[in-house]
């Protein structure tokens, strides 16, 4: 839960990423890895948006919308426009884009009756949509049995943000945002599939309109499936083949390096698909709307060219100064009556305790925690407070990361004191402002700032924390918003802080090598990455100023790093530790130190603020 990006999302093509410990990993495992990573990502997404009844607080589900009273009318009509949009259409205002048909149990062929699935329907608001009132009917993908690839290329959260840093970085860019309608139920499937749907989730309206009860069978109706649909498995891959050999026929490819991330042949224009939503960076809007006219020819689609929504996130850009902030308005505060958690008495500023070091001792001990287990109920409150509130962390919040890394490492057994915890950690939460993340314009350098803390978790474990920005090609790069942060546990037993400090870089370095893949894919050639450590040792190790003996344990990290220092892919050089930004994810702070450093990785709302109320005084005097 730590690592806010995973290496494995890559494509097997990237060797960056495609080798573990200098082993190449098979094909078929990496393909398993990247589709049980989108997977996640999905279900985060999901989590996000899902719908809240805002009298309770509590998360409502399909079936508790259609008979809630104060729900019931207008999800039932979202509902209906779901089963139209799959089916032949609805009430004449949804055109049906045959996906499905409905049919008698007797047609399926009994050589696939094992491969019978469910529906599941996820309901969602998404405000950013022409139709907010969101259900999806979503196939059980787990019981289909499909004998092809199923993996599907898509941008993750690392490369949209690298794209934002993009467009303030390039003059004269600016960002708009397309999402494709119906973008899975327009691809022919290579076979048919069959799901059961019981009759008592269908809305009254698609029962009369298709004379349902007449195809019933104990209760339930057996749809077969003819083209792509959310949860199939295969229906990502074949949507996106298909629209990969459409757009290559206008010039438009896709990278063979990064997943998700698509250059026009010769057009200034980029832009990453996370599923089917657009976020392009455009030079001339000439180039965006040749890339719009281009997707309309095949596919319904929506155009904001704002761009002030992407990927859940809001964007507030300001191109005169070259800035653009990232914030989730209302995310925490929905979040938190989720869980039913109220504002505390006294404000909070430390998101897990703090403990002080025993100044004078040789050695420094982790705790050792002898609280009592809680019930399963309580661990799953934690293990959904950890889910919830990484997306914010990976998204903008950066400051939840190193919490939310502690509390994961114990929710599989968790204590009365992680609960503890766990509340501290809302307390946190609810006591601060809105978080904003901001990127400034800069030369699309990136930077690393390195850290370890020895020996500071059980079983004698020690951290690694690390600050990855976008910044200037100096000596010392000036610090920015952070395109990625991690607050990882290093899974080995250390046996110096020098170890530590090795494999912390080692760590880091390994992230920045996909990186700076995706950079150079975008057209930012980059020279040598600075990496920032404290740890005078460890820098002399790697660049060779120290001559090691007694060092097998450490071998492999180091001469890795040496050789990537040969060839000239990174430049390790010593700071002090009052400097080095990524000490932040390494441990846990007093109060104090978390307000004073907030404000180094976060910007005050107020500037936000600012930024807003100055858009609107140019709209009213347009207006006027």
């Amino acid at each position: 839960a730590a690592n806010t990006r995973s290496r494995k999302s890559a494509t097997p093509s990237a060797n960056a990423v495609e080798t573990r410990g200098g082993r190449r990993a098979p094909k078929k495992r990496v393909l398993r890895r990247l589709t049980a990573i989108i997977e996640k990502v999905e279900n985060e997404v999901y989590e996000a948006l899902a719908v809240m009844d805002q009298d309770t607080g509590k998360l409502l589900k399909y079936r508790q919308l259609l008979r809630h009273p104060k729900h019931r009318k207008e999800w039932s009509v979202s509902a209906a426009n779901e089963f139209g949009r799959l089916a032949n259409g609805v009430g004449g205002r949804v055109k049906g884009t045959n996906t499905f048909n409905f049919i008698n149990k007797s047609k399926i062929p009994k050589q696939r009756m094992k491969d019978i699935t469910y529906g599941q329907f996820v309901c969602s608001i998404r405000p950013e949509k022409k139709e907010p009132l969101r259900v999806r009917l979503v196939v059980g993908g787990n019981k289909i049995n499909y004998p092809g690839e199923v993996a599907t290329p898509t941008a993750e959260m690392l490369v949209a943000k690298i794209l934002l840093n993009s467009v303030v970085s390039t003059k004269g860019a600016k960002f708009m945002t397309m999402d494709i309608s119906n973008f899975y139920l327009n691809t022919p499937l290579t076979r048919p599939e069959y799901v059961r749907i019981q009759l008592i989730d269908i809305p009254d309206e698609i029962i009369d309109e298709y004379n349902l009860r007449t195809k019933a069978t104990d209760g339930a109706i057996y749809v077969e499936i003819n083209k792509g649909m959310y949860g199939l498995p295969q229906a990502g891959l074949l949507a996106n083949q298909l629209l990969e050999k459409r757009l290559n026929k206008h010039g438009y490819h896709q990278s063979k390096l990064v997943p998700g991330l698509w250059t026009h042949e010769w057009r200034p224009i980029q832009f990453t698909l996370v599923v089917d939503d657009f976020g392009v960076k455009y030079v001339g809007k000439e180039h965006a709307k040749h890339l719009q006219s281009v997707i309309s020819k095949y596919y319904p689609v929506t155009t904001e060219w704002s761009g002030d929504r992407y990927i859940g996130i809001q964007l507030e850009w300001d191109y005169k100064k070259r800035q653009v902030h990232l914030s989730m308005p209302g995310y925490a505060k929905k979040a938190l009556k989720q869980f039913q958690h109220d504002a505390p008495a006294k404000r909070q500023d430390s998101p897990f305790p703090y403990a002080k070091p025993i100044y004078g001792a040789k050695q420094q001990f982790a705790k050792h925690s002898t609280s009592p287990p809680v019930d399963s109920k309580a661990k799953k409150f934690i293990q959904q407070v950890c889910g919830k509130f990484l997306y914010l962390g990976r998204a903008v919040d950066s400051t939840l990361l190193m919490p939310i890394s502690a509390i994961a490492s114990q929710q599989a057994n968790p204590t009365e004191e992680t609960l503890a915890h766990t509340k501290q950690l809302l307390d946190y939460i609810a006591s601060q402002e809105e978080a904003v993340l901001t990127y400034t314009a800069s030369d699309m350098i990136l930077a690393v700032h390195s850290d370890a803390s020895y020996l500071n978790e059980s079983n004698a474990r020690s951290r690694a924390g690390g600050h990855f920005f976008l910044s200037t090609n100096n000596d010392i790069p000036r610090n920015n918003g952070a395109i990625l942060n991690i607050a990882h546990i290093i899974k080995h037993v250390m046996s110096s802080a020098t170890e530590a400090e090795l494999a912390a870089l080692y760590i880091m370095a390994r992230e920045a090598v996909y990186i700076r893949i995706i950079l150079e894919e975008m057209g930012h050639k980059q020279p040598p990455t600075p990496m920032q450590t404290d740890n005078a040792m460890a820098e002399g190790v790697i660049n060779s100023k120290v001559q090691p003996k007694r060092t097998k344990a450490m071998d492999m990290r180091f001469h890795w790093l040496r050789d990537r220092e040969c060839q000239e892919q990174f430049r390790f050089y010593w700071r002090p530790g009052k400097s080095n930004y990524a000490d932040y994810w390494t441990k846990h702070h007093a109060a104090k130190h978390h307000k004073h450093v907030r404000r180094e990785f976060l910007t005050p709302f107020i500037v936000l603020e600012m930024v807003q109320q100055k858009k609107a005084q140019q709209r009213a005097m347009q207006n006027k």
